[in-house]
C-alpha cells in the first residue's frame, strides 16, 4: 500500500471512530438543568468527582450512593461478617452467618443501592439461606417477608440517620 492510501485510511478509521464516539452520548437523554452540564448535575445529585475536579466548590467527593442508604445498611447488618462493601457500587454482601441457637442453618446477604436519593426503591437486598443436611450445606428457601423486613429496617434507620443530621 502506498504512503497516500495509508495515510487515507487512517483518516477514515478515524472520522468513523470520531462518529462512532459522538453517538455514545444519543442514548442518555440530558436530564440536567438548562445551561448546567451533565457532570455538574451528576455531582449534585450526590455523586463522586474524579480528579479534583468540580470547578472550585467546596464539596468533598463522597460515595458514590446515598450515604445514609449506606449507613443505615451497614448499621442494621452489623450482626453479618462483612465479606466485601463496594460505596461507589452500592454494593455491600456479608459472608454466611449462623445464629449460635439454630446453628443448622446460615444467612447470608446481599444489598444493592441503587440511587442517591433517599427512596424506597433505591434499595434492593437479596437473602440466601442453607441448612445443612448429612454434614453438607444446602441451599434452602427464604421466606419473601423475610427481605422486606430487611429492607424496611434500613430504611427506617436511613430515615433516623437523615432527621438527626438535619437537626
Amino acid at each position: 500500500m502506498t504512503q497516500a492510501g495509508r495515510t487515507l485510511l487512517k483518516g477514515a478509521l478515524f472520522m468513523v471512530a470520531a462518529v462512532a464516539l459522538s453517538a455514545c452520548s444519543m442514548f442518555r437523554g440530558d436530564d440536567s438543568p438548562a445551561g448546567q452540564s451533565r457532570a455538574d448535575a451528576d455531582r449534585d445529585r450526590g455523586g463522586i468527582s474524579l480528579f479534583g475536579g468540580g470547578g472550585g466548590d467546596d464539596q468533598e467527593a463522597g460515595i458514590g450512593v446515598n450515604s445514609f442508604l449506606w449507613r443505615a445498611s451497614l448499621d442494621t447488618l452489623n450482626f453479618m461478617p462483612l465479606e466485601s462493601a463496594d460505596p461507589f457500587g452500592g454494593v455491600i454482601i456479608t459472608d454466611w452467618y449462623s445464629d449460635p441457637t439454630t446453628p443448622n442453618e446460615r444467612f447470608k446477604a446481599t444489598v444493592y443501592i441503587l440511587d442517591t436519593r433517599l427512596r424506597a426503591d433505591a434499595l434492593n437486598v437479596s437473602i440466601f439461606k442453607q441448612t445443612q443436611a448429612n454434614g453438607q450445606w444446602v441451599d434452602a428457601a427464604v421466606d419473601p417477608d423475610t427481605e422486606i423486613q430487611i429492607e424496611n429496617a434500613i430504611l427506617t434507620r436511613a430515615r433516623q440517620l437523615r432527621l438527626s443530621n438535619v437537626r
